[in-house]
This record gives structure tokens, C-alpha cells and sequence, in this order.
């Protein structure tokens, strides 16, 4: 009986146990917060009577205070999940303190840095002065603080990086167990207020430039640099004595006077710029509209040229960012402005593809440029020199100015989706004009001539080429990042993914062309030949080869030269291989239709024949019979011997004709092959 009254004991031992817990953790909360209550109505009540001396110290009370009872509720949430009532409690009231505090010490703050002349004058600091060689240099009041104030600023500065650091446990507590994603991350307070009056100082001379850029460019670069060094020596040891972790302040203060630049730049200077394209746009002068684009891409490259400074600022002292993430880029860069306003982005990359397409299309028409070639360009993997136009070389240069555009975009999705508003259709224009230049050679001479095969080589080889340079690009890790977005498209794989596949298939259409109109003319020269089939049972000791098969071949050798000499060497191949397939399907079923008798005069003829057909291939593949595979396997049963042909039911054998070397005619054409051997006497 006793045995069996144990496990309830134990039970209510451990509930009252836990009661007694909680009563004494809810007791030294309560205490802890009537201490900040305390502490924080004190620094409220000498504030109405106009004694701040102490309110540093009672900041770092209450904010003492502040860190024992996040402590205490990180603890209790740890082993104590069930008392959410307590924690929510807690919370509650540590909500309507901070509400207070915080306000209290960012007040003090910005008090203390009004006393040591913050913000500094900034009249001096235009990037020119026409009385002095060297531009004013701006008074850090960091640097010249000195005594009491040294100190105060320091006990200000940390009661506000102690209260971040508090407010970051607690957020990282409460969102504890909760999929909330990445959260925003948190600028440093103390910089914000360093630069919040600072940047309102500089707008005072911005108004003046709204016309002049530069000046506003120059003017905020010179802020930056001015004040940077402070950051490192004076405040960064501070911050890391806060123990705020993942903070740099020199970050921190580059990304500060970065935003403030960005959202200057969108409330004031964008609108301008839009405002100027809108007014081209319905003007009939055409000037307007150059002098409205050139505005703007005036304007992004001083973006540009000023992100790269800042940025230097950054990794020239040996430091890198934090997380190179789109949102830590976004942060110090001023192009994080077409982040928010992607409709931007849409204007500034057309912009950029008339621009490139303006220089494109004058070099597109001159023939010039199609005719002369590219020294030295390489296919992919270090192959043959690929043979192609000059005009190609405008376009890798061209899409090549437009990518290097599109790499200081911090977005990987915004340089993706730049990319393909401006470069492909670019791709997609000079793919047409190639198209229209095989078109119109198609049909003048239905590629008859040489001036048709060249034009259409051309054509084919500046395909290749560009096809392998997108190929060659995309292998890179910017072009990497982007794939699997959905501004990609549905195809997947890289952003130039869908014009690498219309470029083949440009290629391979126009490659059939040439074999095809190169085949019909074989055809057309040997088709007298096809039809004479007392040829294949005369009898001679030394056959003549036949006139119309030596014209025919000797045709095929001439174009395929020609070819050889216009084409690169990978289409090439592809061209010559495709006309020895068709060449073996058409001599094959032009031969065997109506089922010839062939003697042995006919076998050594047709031997004959095609010794000359395979010597035309033999500049280019060592065994030529190889890629005649039909032709070659009939010569291989002709030739047979009557002696071994015991019976004509072993023709049908899979297994005799492996061992004879007959792979590619089925078992009832190379019976009726046989069957119309004549052997003579």
C-alpha cells in the first residue's frame, strides 16, 4: 500500500516545488521591475526640474536592471515553457519602461551631441575652392572632445548600445520556436543619430545641385570620408563593449549616409529625371530625347562611380562586409534606389539597350563588317578558330557593356531581370538580322552559288560564336547566381538560356539548308546514272568509271571546299557528314530500285564508282567508307564468294551477317542483294 502511494506523493511534491518556483521567480521579477519603474520615473521626475547631470546613471541603472530581468525570462523560458502567462506579464511592463527609457536617453543623446557642435559646418566642404589648393577639411567634434565631455558622451553612447543590445535578446527570445524568415536588420542607433542631422545639414546644399549632381555626389562621398576614421578609433571599441555583436561601425556609418543619399536621390532627383523623359517623349524634337537619356545615364554612373568609392572605403582598410547578402549590399549602395522602384530599372535598361543598339545597327548594315573576320577568335574549350564576322565583335562588346552594367545592381533578381530587358533583346535583334541575310540569300540563288554559301556562312559562324560566348559567360559565377529565378523563364538553366537555344536552332536550320540544296544538286547531276541499270551486268576486265559519278562527286568536292574554307570547322563537319548520310541513302535506293542484276562486271564497276565518292571525303576522315555505311555493306556482299554461299537461307541469319560486317541493312535487303548476285560461269 505504501509502494502504490509513492508516485502520487512524488507528484505533489513536485507541484508544490514548483509553485514554491514560481512564486519566488515571480517575486524577484516583480522587485527587478519595481526597481526600473523606480529608476525610470526618477529620471522622468528630475527631468521636469531640469536636472539631467544624473540621468546617465540612472540609465545605466535601470537599464542594469533591464538585462537581470531579460536574464531571469530567458531562463524561465528555457526550462519553464508553460509559464507563458508570467512571461507575457513581464513583457508588459518591461514594454511601458523601455517606452519611456528609451526616448529619455536618445533625447540626452542628441542634447549632448548638439553641445559638441554635432552636426560639424559643412560650408566648407565643396569639392572646389577657388581661394585654396586644397579643399576646407571638416572639423570632426569626435576627435576634439576632450574631459567631461569625453565621458559623458562615452556613459550616453553606451546606455543607447546597452538598450539596443537588451532590445535584440528580447526580440531574438520572443520570436524564439516562430518561422518568422530573415528579419530586417537593425541599423546601429547610435549612428542613426550621428547621421540623421548630419544628412539633414547636406540637404541644405542638395537643393542647391538638384541640376548638378555631381556636386551632391562629391559632397556626400566627402562626408563619408571625412568622418570614417572616427568610427574605427573612437566608437567601435565602444560598441564592442556593449557586446552588440555583427556590428562595424565604419559599416554602419557608410550605410547610414548611403540611405540617406538614396533617399534623397528618389524623392527628389529621380522624379526630376522622369520628368525630363516624359517631356522628350511627347516633344518632336529628337535632341530632347538624347539629352533626357544621356541625363540619366549621367546620373547612373555618378551612382556608380560613388558606390565603388564607398565600397573602397570599406575593403581598403582590410575589412570585408559583414555578409555579402542582397541586403547587406543594399546598404551601402546607392543603386538599392531601383530595389524599391523596379519600374525605374525597366527605364534605365531600356535606355541602355537603345544605346548599345544605336552603335549595333549602323555596324550591322555594313557589309564590311560581315565579311571581315575576327583574328583569332576561339570556339569554346580551345577548338578551331570559328571564322567569324567582325560584326560579332561589336556584339560581344556591346551585350559585354551592358552586363557590366548590370553587376553593381544589389539584387541578384533586379540584374537578372536587367539583363534580360537589355541585352536579349539585342541577342534576339541581331538573330533576325542574320535570319534576313540567309533569307535573301535563300532567295536570290536558292544557295546555288558561292556568294549565297558565304553570306549564309557567315551567318552561321556569327551564330556559333555568339552562341559560344553566352555559353562561356554563363559558366560564371554572376550568371550562376541567377538561375532557377522566375524572371529566368520556364525553360530554367542561365538567363541567356532561351537565346542559346533559338541560336542553334538558327544554326542547325540553316546547316540543313545548305546539306539539303547540296544533295538536291547530286541528285539532279546523278539521276541518268541511277536509271542505267545494264551498266551493272556488263562484262570488262577493267571497268570505266562512270562520267556522270565523277562530275557528281567532283560537284560535291567543289562546294564542300568552298565550304571548308567559309564555315567553321564544328558546322563544317556537321554539313559534310550529313551529305555523305544523304548521299549513302540516295545512291542506296536509287541503285536497288527495281531490283538490278549485278555480274561481276558490275561489282568491280560499282567498286569503281564509289572509290571515287569516298576519295572526295577522304580529306576529311581517314576511313570515308565508315560514313557510307549502306554502300560500303553491299560492295561487302557482292564481293561475297558463290562457294560460300551454301544456301541462300543463310543471308537471313542476324549471326552471319554480324560476322560478315553487315550491321545497317536488314536481313531482307541483304537477301535480296544476294539474290541478284549473278556469278559467272
Amino acid at each position: 500500500m505504501l509502494f502504490e502511494q509513492l508516485p502520487p506523493l512524488a507528484t505533489d511534491v513536485a507541484r508544490v516545488d514548483m509553485v514554491r518556483d514560481y512564486a519566488e521567480t515571480a517575486l524577484k521579477l516583480d522587485g527587478l521591475i519595481g526597481d526600473v519603474e523606480d529608476a525610470v520615473s526618477s529620471s522622468v521626475t528630475a527631468k521636469l526640474k531640469s536636472r539631467g547631470e544624473n540621468s546617465e546613471k540612472t540609465h545605466h541603472v535601470a537599464i542594469g536592471y533591464l538585462k537581470k530581468i531579460e536574464d531571469l525570462l530567458a531562463s524561465v523560458t528555457r526550462t519553464r515553457p508553460q509559464w507563458t502567462r508570467l512571461i507575457s506579464a513581464v513583457d508588459h511592463r518591461v514594454d511601458r519602461s523601455l517606452a519611456l527609457l528609451r526616448p529619455q536617453a536618445i533625447v540626452d543623446h542628441r542634447a549632448l551631441l548638439s553641445s559638441l557642435g554635432w552636426p560639424p559646418s559643412l560650408a566648407g566642404t565643396k569639392n572646389s575652392d577657388s581661394n585654396s589648393e586644397k579643399p576646407a577639411e571638416t572639423v570632426n567634434p569626435l576627435f576634439s572632445m576632450k574631459g567631461d565631455l569625453t565621458r559623458k558622451y562615452s556613459e550616453s553612447f553606451l546606455s543607447l548600445c546597452n538598450l539596443q543590445e537588451l532590445q535584440k535578446r528580447r526580440k531574438a527570445r520572443q520570436l524564439h520556436g516562430h518561422d518568422v524568415g530573415n528579419q530586417p536588420r537593425q541599423p546601429l542607433w547610435v549612428i542613426e543619430e550621428l547621421v540623421n542631422p548630419l544628412s539633414a545639414a547636406a540637404q541644405h546644399h542638395f537643393s542647391k545641385w538638384v541640376e548638378n549632381p555631381e556636386f551632391v555626389f562629391a559632397l556626400a562621398y566627402k562626408i563619408t570620408r571625412d568622418f570614417v576614421d572616427s568610427m574605427d578609433e573612437i566608437l567601435q571599441p565602444l560598441v564592442d563593449k556593449a557586446n552588440l555583436v555583427g556590428y562595424s561601425c565604419r559599416e554602419e556609418w557608410i550605410s547610414g549616409i548611403v540611405i540617406a543619399l538614396s533617399t534623397y536621390l528618389a524623392k527628389e532627383i529621380f522624379p526630376k529625371q522622369i520628368e525630363l523623359l516624359q517631356e522628350s517623349s511627347s516633344s518632336d524634337a529628337s535632341s530632347t530625347a538624347v539629352q533626357a537619356r544621356v541625363s540619366w545615364l549621367n546620373l547612373v554612373d555618378l551612382m556608380i562611380s560613388f558606390d565603388k568609392r564607398t565600397q573602397d572605403l570599406i575593403s581598403g582598410t582590410g575589412l570585408l562586409l559583414s555578409v555579402k547578402d542582397d541586403e547587406n549590399w543594399q546598404r551601402i549602395s546607392v543603386l538599392s534606389v531601383f530595389c524599391d522602384r523596379p519600374d525605374w530599372l525597366e527605364i534605365w535598361a531600356e535606355i541602355e539597350r537603345r544605346e548599345v543598339f544605336a552603335s549595333l545597327k549602323s555596324a550591322m548594315e555594313n557589309e564590311n563588317n560581315w565579311s571581315k573576320r575576327i583574328e583569332g577568335a576561339m570556339l569554346e574549350y580551345g577548338s578551331d578558330d570559328c571564322k567569324s564576322p567582325a560584326i560579332t565583335g561589336a556584339v560581344k562588346h556591346g551585350l559585354s557593356l551592358i552586363i557590366d552594367r548590370a553587376r553593381p545592381i544589389p539584387s541578384i533578381a533586379l540584374r537578372a531581370e536587367f539583363i534580360r530587358i537589355s541585352a536579349s533583346p539585342i541577342i534576339s535583334e541581331f538573330l533576325g538580322c542574320m535570319f534576313r541575310r540567309c533569307q535573301e540569300a535563300e532567295g536570290l540563288t536558292a544557295l546555288a552559288d558561292d556568294n549565297a554559301l558565304i553570306k549564309v556562312s557567315q551567318s552561321i559562324n556569327a551564330a556559333r560564336y555568339v552562341e559560344s560566348t553566352l555559353a562561356q559567360w554563363c559558366e560564371d559565377v554572376f550568371f550562376l547566381e541567377m538561375e532557377n529565378l522566375p524572371v529566368v523563364g520556364e525553360e530554367g538553366g542561365s538567363v541567356f538560356q532561351q537565346e542559346i537555344n533559338q541560336l542553334k536552332e538558327f544554326r542547325s536550320e540553316w546547316v540543313d539548308k545548305i546539306s539539303t540544296v547540296i544533295l538536291r544538286a547530286f541528285d539532279a547531276r546523278s539521276r541518268d546514272y541511277l536509271k542505267n541499270k545494264r551498266q551493272w551486268q556488263e562484262h570488262s576486265e577493267e571497268p570505266a568509271i562512270s562520267r556522270a559519278i565523277i562530275e557528281s562527286s567532283g560537284y560535291i568536292q567543289g562546294r564542300l571546299s568552298k565550304l571548308e574554307d567559309g564555315l567553321n570547322v564544328l558546322d563544317f563537319v556537321t554539313v559534310w557528314r550529313a551529305v555523305a548520310t544523304g548521299v549513302d541513302q540516295l545512291l542506296f535506293t536509287g541503285i536497288f530500285a527495281g531490283s538490278p542484276k549485278f555480274s561481276n562486271g558490275g561489282v568491280e564497276r560499282l567498286h569503281a564508282d564509289l572509290s571515287v565518292l569516298f576519295a572526295v571525303f577522304q580529306a576529311w576522315c581517314l576511313r570515308p567508307e565508315g560514313f557510307f555505311p549502306r554502300l560500303s555493306e553491299i560492295l561487302k556482299l557482292l564481293k561475297i564468294d558463290e562457294r560460300q554461299l551454301r544456301d541462300s537461307r543463310m543471308v537471313t541469319d542476324k549471326n552471319w551477317l554480324r560476322e560478315h560486317g553487315v550491321r545497317h541493312l536488314t536481313a531482307g535487303e541483304a537477301e535480296k542483294i544476294i539474290k541478284n548476285r549473278v556469278y559467272d560461269a
